[in-house]
């Protein structure tokens, strides 16, 4: 018997059944619940009114002016809506000080779809990883700008005329329109500084915007621009690929064999992190009204990411001796950890690597879209857009130097949990001059594209017969999308170290990971990027247009999804005298081609060949066929009590990367990872109940339950695989996680509570629980779902008057999984932050406003067991002036 279709029949033929026995109702309302900007009282008055009114489970946040969002961040903003949970990384970069992934109700983001206007918007990351290995199907928002946003649609319970692959739901950023402004003649701008304090930099930042219409209101351009710059700094202790377990066949098994099994950390830490992001780029809008009954529009995006990096990370070396050399007597084994240890310099041994990497990074995103909004009769609309669109993340140039040092230094740790900084020391000698050998890697072109073209066709028929249906939406969508990774050119290292190794060094910041805590290496020199920069491209030859066996084609970081979806859907939308709803059916069609590569050993086995080794071609090809259904249904039981109820089948394709890419590994301590071509779609099974109680003006307390069945959700195995070293230059061995189908299924409720004190005040909070399990075992006994918070609360208050403003928030979110570390499952840890903005309207036309964001400095905390540590970073604080204009 089939539980899952069961269940949801049941649900939607209650609806059918309700229905049949309904009375006619008044017309029926905008499906948005909306949190306005621009006067915060009035704003949640109309939030409240739009919500009662509702027919489906949606959350709005709307700015009125340029870049007024309750916070600086369109992702920031949206964490303060119940059931919304944002990370700041889409790879293993970290965390970072502000948030670039939205997900929804305690899963991943790759389940949560983000559009603009309604339609895909192609996005790729400034970060070398995200950019091959890890690329997932959410939207980095640090491309989109909130002097951009409207408004934020974020769609909780699925309808059939929503654009499928939001499994959990969807999140719909929505631009201005030229039509919609009030007056004929509109200049808005901005001038501001962002202050970031462990950077210890002021940034300019500028936004502009002109809108003009005609009197007749049938003419309207909008243009829009920006230009932000922001430098960051962060401060950390890194665990890469977390801790190994000394094998059997290990040296040192045979003199201690209470190692064996043993928990050691691989790689211990001392990591700075500088970037300098600065982005530019405008939005054009156009709309003419040739007729009454038919609207035109135009309208063209594009924004460019500069965000060139430097990481520096110097490293106790536990791969280099912890698997031969014994701890001297007094070691502490705890909980299958090796928690304290020192081993005495061994003559000829690096106790210590380090690694200087500094990238030149891009990310660009653009689109151009054609909208047509036809009237065909009084009961009869149509709206057609067709668009494309392009996003391009690129690493043209890395410039590496990894160097071993302490030689006979020996070394010693002692950790404390995964709550604290593992203490840690290496002797000898860690200068320049005690450099004992250097390698290079990665000077290597890394380029990913995501491009779409799309056309869709939608109708609205309206019937005012007083029946109990009240209108039908139906309509067409047809999308080819292609994302892949490209790796065609690169550097062939010549001497590079002679022209290093007497160049111009620095040393970290004074005070360096003070907040962190913990005691271990922070005195720590390291090449300027100009002289790494300037070693690495006059001492390396720079391979091009070379395909062959003597060519830097890494065909081994490159694949290639391709993918054409068709869809249609019916949606039948009714109304009594205190209920509402709506009940539909959609149809996907999709089909994927899959290229990618396979390392082999065999050259009588490869297709092509390079400096990085040989490979076959692989293709394969998925037929996906799918119809989903919904129904969302409202009851108003009283003035002041309202039910909804939801149910629907959603779906979501598996990641780009975790169909298509070859695999990759790491030479340090030999883990990677890589793709699965046969993996299916997330299907996924909802309910979903939410009862609202109005119980002042400005006032309301709801209390709302939830359900996901998702089968063939996607998590991740280790196997074995061959893969070209470069420091051997031959291949090994290496441990790879790969994706796979799991079913899994996650149960929650939340809870909202909004209230006016007096006049001028107010608080709001709300509380979302989430317990996601799946039917896989991780390595380490566990059953849980990628990006499941158990627990996540918002608490804020507000004061505001004629002039002034004031706002104070708070969110904190319990630990989640995130994904595997080498071959570990690894979580970050709980956090909270703290933001606070003030505002004053000096005059009609200026308003001045000072935002704050992490004012509590947290520090992010990762871990891969409860005695096992994986990092800690420390981001700082960053303030926002800014000065607005309007005209």
């Amino acid at each position: 018997m089939n539980t899952r279709k069961t269940l949801l029949s049941a649900a939607i033929v209650s609806c059918i059944a309700f229905s049949a026995h309904a009375q006619q109702a008044a017309p029926t309302a905008t499906d948005l619940d909306t949190v306005t900007v621009t006067g915060i009282r009035g704003s949640m008055e109309k939030s409240l009114d739009t919500k009662r009114e509702a027919n489906a489970r949606v959350e709005v946040v709307t700015a009125e002016d340029v870049g007024k969002l309750p916070a600086h961040n369109v992702a920031d903003t949206l964490q303060r809506l119940p059931g919304v949970n944002i990370s700041s990384s889409s790879a293993d970069e970290g965390g970072f000080d502000e948030a670039d992934r939205v997900s929804l109700r305690g899963t991943s983001p790759s389940l949560t779809q983000t559009l603009i206007n309604g339609h895909t918007v192609g996005s790729a990351d400034w970060f070398v990883l995200s950019q091959g290995n890890n690329v997932g199907r959410s939207v980095s928002y640090s491309l989109l700008p909130s002097e951009l946003v409207s408004s934020v649609e974020v769609n909780k319970s699925s309808q059939a005329k929503l654009q499928d692959g939001g499994t959990t739901g969807t999140v719909n950023i929505i631009t201005r329109k030229p039509l919609e402004f009030s007056k004929q003649f509109t200049a808005e701008g901005s001038i501001g500084m962002v202050r970031s304090d462990q950077a210890k930099s002021n940034d300019p930042q500028y936004s502009a915007l002109f809108n003009y219409k005609n009197e007749e209101n049938t003419f309207g351009v909008m243009v829009q621009g920006f230009s932000q710059k922001r430098e960051l700094r962060r401060e950390a202790q890194e665990i890469p690929g977390g801790f190994f377990k000394i094998g059997a066949g290990d040296p040192v098994a045979l003199t201690n064999p209470d190692l064996i099994g043993v928990n050691v950390p691989g790689l211990l830490g001392s990591t700075l992190f500088e970037q300098t992001r600065e982005r530019k780029g405008g939005l054009v809008s156009l709309q003419f009204k040739p007729t009454d009954t038919l609207t035109l529009g135009l309208n063209g995006f594009s924004s460019k990411l500069e965000a060139n990096n430097y990481n520096r990370n110097f490293m106790m070396f536990g791969n280099s001796f912890a698997k031969s050399q014994a701890p001297n007597p007094g070691y502490v084994v705890k909980d299958g950890v090796l928690t304290n240890a020192t081993y005495a310099g061994v003559p000829g041994t690096n106790y210590a690597v380090y690694d200087m990497i500094y990238r030149e990074s891009t990310a660009k995103s653009s689109y151009v879209t054609f909208d047509a909004d036809w009237q065909i009769s009084d009961s009869l609309t149509a709206k057609f857009q067709a668009g494309s669109t392009k996003g391009t993340g690129e690493t043209p140039r890395q410039y590496i130097a990894e160097v071993t040092v302490g030689s006979g230094g020996g070394a010693s740790w002692a950790t404390h949990g995964s709550g604290s900084p593992i203490d840690w020391n290496v002797g000898g000698d860690l200068s320049p001059n005690g450099v004992t050998s250097f390698g290079t890697w990665g000077n290597q072109q890394v380029t990913a594209e995501d491009k779409e073209k799309w056309a869709t066709l939608d109708f609205n028929q309206y019937f005012n017969d007083g029946g109990v249906l009240s209108s039908i939406d139906f309509g067409l969508r047809f999308a080819d999308h292609k994302r892949e990774a490209l790796s065609p050119e690169g550097a062939t290292p010549g001497d590079i170290w002679s022209a290093l190794k007497n160049g111009a060094t620095s040393n970290y910041p004074n005070g360096f990971a003070g907040d962190i805590g913990g005691t271990f290496p922070r005195n720590i020199w390291y090449f300027t990027p100009g002289a790494l920069k300037d070693a690495v491209t006059n001492n390396s030859t720079w391979l091009a247009g070379n395909d062959g066996p003597d060519g830097r084609h890494n065909y081994g970081a490159e694949w290639r999804v391709k993918e054409r979806n068709f869809a249609g859907y019916v949606q039948a939308n009714f109304r009594g005298d205190w209920w509402s709803g709506n009940l539909g059916l959609r149809y996907v069609n999709i089909k994927q081609d899959i290229d990618t590569y396979n390392a082999v050993s065999n050259a009588a086995d490869a297709d092509v060949s390079s400096l990085f080794g040989m490979w076959e071609r692989m293709a394969f090809q998925n037929k996906r066929n799918r119809v989903l259904p919904s129904a969302n249904i409202k009851f108003d039981l009283d003035d002041n009590l309202v039910l909804r109820v939801a149910a629907s089948q959603t779906q979501t394709l598996p990641d780009y990367s975790a169909l298509g890419a070859s695999s990759y590994g790491s030479d340090l301590n030999r883990t990677g990872g890589g793709g699965n071509p046969n993996l299916k779609p997330t299907l996924s099974t909802n309910l979903d109940a939410n009862l609202e109680w109005y119980f002042m003006p400005r006032g309301l307390l709801s209390v709302g339950a939830y359900h996901m069945d998702l089968k063939d959700y996607i998590a991740f195995d280790v196997v074995s695989r061959q893969l070209y070293s470069e420091l051997t230059n031959q291949l090994e061995t290496y441990q790879i996680s790969t994706p796979i189908n799991a079913d899994g299924k996650v149960t929650g409720v939340e809870v909202a509570y909004e209230q006016p004190i007096g006049e001028y005040f107010g608080v709001n909070a709300n509380y979302t629980y989430a317990n996601g399990t799946t039917a896989h075992t991780w390595s380490d006994g566990s059953h849980n779902l990628l990006g499941t918070s158990k627990n996540t609360y918002n608490v804020g208050a507000y004061f505001e008057n004629e002039r002034f403003g004031a706002r104070v928030s708070y969110t904190h979110r319990s630990s989640f999984l995130i994904s595997l570390s080498g071959t570990n499952p690894y979580y970050q840890d709980d956090f909270g932050t703290l933001s606070a903005s003030l505002s004053f309207k000096a005059t009609d036309w200026l308003s001045i406003s000072l935002d704050g964001l992490n004012l509590n400095n947290p520090t992010y905390k990762y871990y891969q067991t409860a005695a096992i540590p994986t990092s800690f970073y420390s981001n700082g604080r960053q303030y926002y002036l800014n000065f607005r204009f309007k005209y």
